[in-house]
């Protein structure tokens, strides 16, 4: 078994998710007692946010190769950013160091192509549904046409993530704005959803939505456990 090495902290909330479903598929896979191989650098997620509403990516982007570095010091055999939106500087933490990096953009659209869909919305920060680093990725990569809510679905979406999921405010009415955020989506020509925020699987349930749910969290945390058991 190799060692996952988790940049997580992005928040804390979603962290909590990864370490889980890592742990509890290794032990689904290997029986037993097993479970994963893994370190975790956790930030200040108060500090990361500060960068993101500053739009500082160089230096929220040094802080991530940062953490990448001393992950890989400390043993880890590949990098796993345990967040959508700092996916933006994947690219500057994947050269930085010398172990690869699983893509949580790559994670997600493998399934989806599988499951036969081509056609899919994106939830996300506004940072994930306006800019190009994930949206263009999974497009010219995978060939898939995504889908994003208007600038008003855009705002409830990035607003409930930042103002209650990250600290950890689960609360019904939410959801409901975020049922209604797909069912434009759905009347758009989305054919399933992406919960492109590591946060949104807190909210959102299969049994919440009219159209299937591609949960990046868990996907990504599976990529991993897939990575960490090769031979």
């Amino acid at each position: 078994m190799k060692t996952i090495g988790l940049i997580g902290g992005l928040s804390w909330e979603s962290s909590i998710e990864y370490y889980r479903i890592i742990n509890q598929e290794m032990r689904k896979r290997l029986g037993g007692l097993h479970s994963a191989q893994c370190l975790m650098y956790s930030f200040d997620f108060g500090e990361i946010e500060a960068l993101q509403a500053a739009a500082d990516w160089e230096a929220a982007g040094e802080r991530l190769v940062e953490a990448a570095r001393k992950l890989q010091h400390a043993g880890a055999d590949c990098i796993v950013i345990c967040s959508n939106t700092m996916h933006l500087m994947a690219d500057a933490v994947g050269t930085a160091v010398g172990i690869p990096l699983i893509h949580i953009a790559d994670a997600t659209a493998k399934p989806i192509l599988a499951s036969g869909f081509r056609k899919v919305g994106l939830l996300g920060t506004r940072f994930t549904m306006e800019k190009d680093f994930y949206r263009g990725r999974i497009s010219e990569h995978f060939g898939l046409d995504v889908l994003r809510p208007d600038a008003c679905g855009r705002a409830i979406v990035h607003d409930i993530i930042y103002e209650e999921l990250v600290r950890g405010v689960i609360r019904a009415e939410s959801r409901g704005k975020y049922q209604r955020v797909i069912d434009e989506l759905r009347n758009s020509g989305a054919e399933a959803v992406i919960l492109g925020c590591t946060e949104i699987g807190l909210l959102i349930k299969p049994e919440d939505c009219a159209l299937p749910l591609f949960d990046t969290t868990v996907l990504h945390a599976l990529a991993a456990v897939d990575w960490a058991l090769e031979e």
